[in-house]
């Protein structure tokens, strides 16, 4: 289920053991049971239902804040999440904190970052965002200093190692003296800071700007919308 993007695999034991899972016709509610792999897969009324209100934020993240669990003298970004924040109030459906349960972020900002950082109760979106094989696109704005290696604009493109593995292809350009544009399709701990000091540059500031489809446009700092209805992020 989770490999044909119903849902997380998480979800997929909570809806088997719901018995909200049929196969070719069949409800299936014993976990680890094996079908054929061409075999149909349906989710019951009630299953869509629930899916269909679970709710994804989208937060303007400033620096200082954590993205996952709080650390010692920081808040966690979700901390930033409430009523009075809400940017789209006015025009979607108001915050309830029920809406925290289940509610988790879906990749990361680190500490000294600012942008869009994604929080959502939705497995598929969660698989799609953070799983191993995405292959959605974030892009950065990077305010640099420092010397650029000869190579380094073609390295940070294509020919770097972090962690003793080779980093897929990326998109970097330069905007302008001090600032580039990065698009990547992974995320690994603090990969662009790291990145940029493997070719003689220090990062000053980084903003991320859109995640797929979804960008940042004109979401205040501090403040959150939700994902509208019909807009998707791949």
């Amino acid at each position: 289920m989770a490999d044909r993007g119903i849902c997380s695999r998480r979800e997929a034991d909570e809806l088997i053991e719901r018995g909200w899972v049929f196969v070719d016709g069949k409800r299936v509610s014993e976990l680890g049971t094996r079908i054929d792999p061409d075999a149909r897969i349906a989710l019951a009324p009630e299953a869509k239902q629930e899916q269909e209100q679970r709710v994804t934020i989208l937060l303007h993240k400033p620096v200082g804040y954590v993205s996952g669990q709080p650390e010692p003298g920081y808040q966690p970004a979700m901390a930033l999440i409430g009523s009075d924040t809400q940017y789209d109030r006015d025009t979607a459906q108001r915050f309830h904190p029920s809406q925290f349960k289940g509610l988790a972020p879906a990749g990361r900002l680190d500490i000294d970052s600012t942008g869009l950082l994604v929080f959502t109760q939705d497995g598929r979106i969660a698989r799609q965002l953070i799983g191993d094989d995405s292959q959605v696109e974030k892009e950065y704005l990077v305010r640099v200093e420092g010397n650029l290696a000869e190579n380094g604009l073609a390295l940070l493109n294509h020919g770097l190692w972090l962690d003793d593995r080779p980093l897929r292809e990326a998109k970097v350009e330069w905007l302008n003296d001090d600032q580039l544009r990065f698009v990547l399709r992974e995320g690994r701990k603090r990969q662009i800071r790291r990145m940029c000091e493997l070719v003689g540059l220090s990062v000053l500031g980084l903003k991320r700007v859109r995640i797929g489809k979804v960008t940042l446009r004109d979401l205040p700092l501090g403040q959150w919308r939700y994902l509208a209805e019909g807009e998707v992020f791949g």
